[in-house]
């Protein structure tokens, strides 16, 4: 198999291993990456490239030192505030339950050499994730953002939690060492809604139809689930172009 037909990448019609994007070269003069992931926090596979980036992170140091931000993007952009039955919704998205259940199998697969575990007959609703992209936020402001994330992607896929709920989100929050209580007001605030639209608009304004999406110093470079060696070399390609 082509090895850049390993990636994989979730849109708003669907979660699947496809095609590696190329987008265009960084511009840039500093050896200390700027990454910006582009995800959702309902997103299978961003979850299986998160434990690669890391890995491949691992691999660049001390050399080439890096900082990773999660910014956001919605795969259902139009789910109503309460989620939906995620077999319904599903169905309905992907034709068939039979389809969507295969496509479970895929990245449940996928993800076991990661040490990922995915439990997708614990999941009982697609939740709405504008809140749980407020969290991300808040928890980038506080130094926090890494654990929030794997603790959100650990309550869904794993314990097949709705982070789509204020006291889900609280407690993902929580074991990240945020406030409970400061979560909590946040969520039933105003606070950072604007931030995320703006985020969200970006995203769309780069071109990012999906996820996950990594940028270097602002400029996508690769999207997808693509293997640890891959993203270690397209991570050094980009240094090299920087440094020219």
């Amino acid at each position: 198999m082509n090895e850049e037909l390993e990636g994989a990448v979730c849109g708003i019609d669907g979660c699947a291993p496809g095609a590696t994007q190329s987008f265009e070269p960084v511009a840039a003069a500093s050896t200390t990456l700027d990454i910006e992931v582009i995800s959702d926090a309902i997103c299978p596979w961003c979850w299986v490239a998160k434990r690669r980036l890391g890995r491949a992170l691992e691999a660049l140091a001390p050399e080439i030192a890096a900082s990773v931000t999660w910014r956001p993007f919605e795969l259902n952009p139009d789910m109503p505030k309460s989620g939906l039955d995620r077999r319904v919704y599903r169905s309905a998205k992907f034709g068939s339950w039979q389809r969507s259940q295969a496509l479970d199998a895929q990245v449940t697969a996928a993800g076991r050499p990661d040490g990922l575990v995915f439990n997708h007959d614990k999941m009982e609703r697609t939740p709405n994730t504008f809140d749980a992209h407020r969290l991300i936020r808040l928890a980038g402001q506080e130094s926090r953002q890494d654990a929030v994330v794997e603790g959100l992607f650990t309550a869904y896929f794993h314990e097949g939690r709705d982070v789509g709920e204020a006291a889900v989100l609280a407690d993902v929050g929580a074991a990240a060492g945020l406030d409970r209580a400061r979560i909590l007001a946040m969520l039933a605030s105003d606070e950072g809604r604007d931030e995320v639209r703006s985020e969200l608009q970006r995203a769309g304004s780069l071109h990012v139809s999906g996820v996950p999406t990594v940028l270097v110093n602002g400029t996508p470079v690769f999207s997808g689930a693509i293997r640890t060696e891959l993203m270690e070399a397209k991570l050094r390609e980009a240094v090299s172009r920087m440094r020219r």
